[in-house]
């Protein structure tokens, strides 16, 4: 199989530890508030990544961390806890946000027909590894210590800023927060915080006894910590978005290279933004919608999942209510052809193509093309290539109960084609469209599909 390597830039064949078994680390989420969809795009990525790796013979540990002790808002190691932030805002504790907002991904996770990952890792639960990989670091001369943490001495690793190809020169500190003059460089980043004192008035919910005093980990520090832990080093593959290339990846590795004096992983692969007009999926700019706002819609999860592996991981995708639509529209044809056609025998000859297609760094775009040229003559072969689409096309599609407005609408439309009325009938479709339905005609019928309720 090859894959895009981000630390070569690079597609290269995967050439694993073991013979045929591949160990993968994902960065997985920070469970402040709730995850949108441009979050969900990753982790179906790398589900098909995982589900891709097992069709094609491997044996496949997939570890995935949950972020669930504060870290501060800013890259630079200052601002504000985003866990105190949420917990404040919902008048809740830091371990209930914690636990309501990992629950939530994952019935999320569930609902997108994501497997779940082998081992989730949650922060909280690796302390102590976290400090120990600190004191590693610390012991082999790459740390120092300033008024409010322990820091990572970026000087003293000579690759600094080579994986994301940054110009360390140009490199500014302060955009966003006030400079900590304190630091020996702009890139130095915090290994373990010093929780504020009590004497002041501030208290953090979530604080830890270290060497060093009582505070909390970096935010860099988990990953490192947790895929060693349970992965062993090195190991395989490590998973991210493209936004942890030039910090949060780069800083892990400075870290491996620290307490261990090599990478983590052999490999990096990193998917690129859900976009909306263009830009990276926001709040401020729009297209921001969490899973069970677009169900409220009237939108199948999976209808998301199918406009996500319609598109390459490395390329992104450009996000719209309108494009969901169309691919609402898409997967309930294709499991319409699934469930009416005899099924047949699984073709091997289309397999072998299907698993060419997967092995060269999960060409998505071209297997779903190989979908819809196969579907009506081999309904089987892509049940089996549904193995890896997780489009759940055995179900078929589920039946609707349409209101009797609708209906009256569509036997009014119909009168109208037969009458070869045209326009009546596209003035018609339009009213049912707005009402939230679509009519989509078939040779000697039409079926009546719920799609948004906007």
């Amino acid at each position: 199989m090859k894959i895009f390597n981000t630390a070569t830039r690079k597609k290269e064949e995967l050439k694993t530890i073991k013979p045929d078994e591949v160990k993968i680390y994902a960065c997985g989420p920070t469970v402040y508030s709730s995850q949108h969809i441009g979050n969900m795009y990753a982790y179906i990525s790398w589900d098909i990544l995982t589900r891709s790796l097992k069709y094609l013979g491997y044996q496949v540990k997939y570890v995935m961390n949950v972020t669930d002790v504060g870290h501060l808002t800013s890259d630079s190691d200052e601002g504000e806890d985003k866990m105190e932030k949420g917990a404040k805002k919902e008048g809740l504790s830091v371990w209930e946000i914690a636990k309501k907002y990992e629950r939530q991904f994952f019935e999320d996770e569930e609902k997108l027909n994501i497997i779940r990952p082998d081992v989730v890792c949650k922060a909280t639960d690796y302390i102590q590894e976290q400090i120990k990989l600190v004191k590693q670091i610390e012991d082999n001369g790459f740390a120092y210590k300033i008024s409010d943490g322990i820091y990572f001495d970026t000087s003293k690793f000579k690759d600094y800023g080579n994986f994301a190809k940054l110009k360390l020169t140009e490199l500014k500190e302060g955009v966003r927060v006030e400079k900590n003059k304190e630091k020996r460089n702009p890139t130095d980043f915090a290994l373990w915080k010093f929780s504020p004192s009590a004497s002041l008035g501030q208290f953090r919910q979530m604080e830890w006894d270290s060497p060093w005093g009582k505070g909390f980990p970096g935010w860099h520090v988990e990953c490192t910590a947790m895929s060693v832990k349970e992965l062993g080093l090195p190991f395989d593959i490590h998973t991210g978005g493209i936004d942890h290339i030039p910090i949060h990846h780069t800083n892990e590795i400075a870290q491996a290279y620290g307490a261990f004096g090599k990478k983590t992983a052999n490999y990096w692969m990193h998917n690129s933004f859900l976009t909306f007009k263009g830009n990276k999926v926001s709040k401020s700019l729009g297209g921001l919608y969490t899973i069970s706002e677009l169900e409220k819609l009237g939108f199948d999860p999976l209808a998301y999942r199918y406009m996500v592996i319609s598109s390459h991981y490395r390329r992104g995708l450009d996000f719209s209510l309108e494009n969901l639509k169309s691919a609402q529209i898409s997967l309930n044809k294709l499991r319409d052809i699934v469930s009416n056609k005899v099924k047949g025998k699984i073709d091997n000859k289309i397999i072998e193509e299907f698993k060419a297609l997967l092995a060269n760094d999960l060409a998505m775009p071209e297997v779903m093309a190989l979908v819809w040229k196969v579907v009506k003559v081999s309904p089987a072969t892509v049940l089996e290539m549904d193995k890896v689409l997780g489009l759940d096309l055995n179900k078929g599609v589920v039946k609707e109960n349409i209101p009797d407005e609708i209906l009256d609408l569509v036997a009014k439309r119909q009168k109208a084609r037969d009458k070869k009325n045209w326009e009546e009938a596209d003035l018609i479709r339009e009213e049912i469209e707005k009402r939230g339905y679509l009519v989509e005609d078939l040779q000697n019928d039409c079926k009546i599909r719920k799609v948004m309720l906007i």
